[in-house]
């Protein structure tokens, strides 16, 4: 942990943050399972769900829950975005530790034990830990494991991982613990990133938090032990929505890339390595089939291909970026007329 930061006493505050859209029907089952997880002694827990322009039952079922769990709260974000969303939650509250779950997901019984555990060490920024699936509908015969994350699968192996600036596991925002006085350092999470209601599928809001997070030196670890479930939708098990998901992700990260480069070569302003990766697959994809060919061997290369377009498009499309700036300025809150800020003054 930063030096300044560190806490001596064991006795710890949780706040977990739930952002939602319109998912009445899965949201009990996110609340059930952090209301049955065993709770350490020392670990005080809070849950606030967020309510971004649900028009649906939202408000009624996290009312239903209250009744049984007093340290349940409501906040209406009438800004779309996941982003808007979890900044509005993480401004809200004030515990120690900030934690982020999706409504889709479930968290594993031992989910505050672990969290607890980690943070003992007082040398600990941040943890997050894997996605497991929770099917349904029969997973596809042309779903292999290279692309789990366009349906929130991301598992790093069975060990205890330091997150750091070589290729590894990345911190994935829907199950994430990570120190209040952390995020009061990095700031909040980026606006003009991540998907919005009925919006395109923009993304990455996860990996620049994560990029700000290591560039403080903040220290964080992998635990296979942080363990959630999350739902694969059917409509999930398309062809048509991987590879609307892998454009939309590549337009993010082209995004991304211009406010933080990587340090590897370029081509035409793409990281060669996305452009031999896609090179390499249709290559593979072209050679002669001897025997039955892999289904998805061959749909993990093409999609390689819809990364690399949505990279370009994202990075060189003027369009996108006034589209972009616009959805930012609209979102952006401004002061008050002067006026009204002196009458707010006279009040108080």
């Amino acid at each position: 942990m930063l030096p300044s930061e560190r806490c001596s006493g064991k006795h710890m505050r949780l706040d977990v943050v739930i952002p939602t859209h319109n998912r009445a029907d899965l949201l009990p089952r996110a609340l059930e399972s952090l209301f049955a997880a065993d709770r350490p002694d020392g670990l005080d827990v809070g849950v606030t769900v967020v309510d971004n322009r649900s028009t649906d039952l939202t408000r009624s079922v996290v009312a239903s829950f209250q009744s049984r769990f007093p340290d349940l709260q409501y906040i209406y974000e009438p800004k779309p975005g996941r982003s808007h969303a979890l900044n509005t939650g993480i401004a809200a509250v004030h515990g120690d530790l900030v934690g982020m779950i999706d409504d889709d997901e479930e968290v594993d019984r031992t989910w505050f034990r672990t969290i607890a555990a980690a943070f003992a060490d007082p040398d600990t920024d941040f943890i997050g830990g894997p996605y497991l699936p929770r099917w349904g509908a029969e997973r596809p015969a042309w779903l292999g494991n290279g692309y789990g994350s366009v349906i929130g699968w991301a598992e790093s192996g069975d060990a205890i991982r330091q997150y750091g600036p070589a290729q590894g596991p990345m911190l994935m925002g829907g199950n994430a613990i990570i120190r209040r006085s952390v995020l009061e350092r990095v700031g909040p999470y980026a606006v003009d990133l991540g998907r919005t209601p009925g919006g395109r599928l923009l993304s990455c809001e996860d990996d620049d938090m994560f990029a700000r997070l290591k560039a403080i030196g903040a220290r964080g670890f992998y635990r296979p032990d942080l363990i959630i479930r999350h739902y694969v939708a059917p409509e999930r098990l398309t062809k048509r929505y991987f590879r609307r998901w892998c454009f939309w992700r590549g337009v993010s990260l082209g995004v991304l890339d211009k406010r933080q480069p990587r340090p590897v070569p370029y081509l035409l302003g793409i990281p060669r390595y996305i452009i031999g990766v896609a090179v390499r697959g249709a290559i593979d994809s072209a050679r002669p089939p001897y025997g039955r060919r892999e289904a998805a061997r061959i749909f993990m290369n093409e999609l390689a291909w819809w990364d690399l377009a949505g990279f370009a498009y994202g990075k060189h499309c003027q369009r996108l970026d006034k589209y972009i700036s616009r959805i930012s300025r609209e979102n952006t809150p401004t002061a008050p007329p002067l006026q009204n800020q002196t009458a707010a003054g006279a009040r108080r």
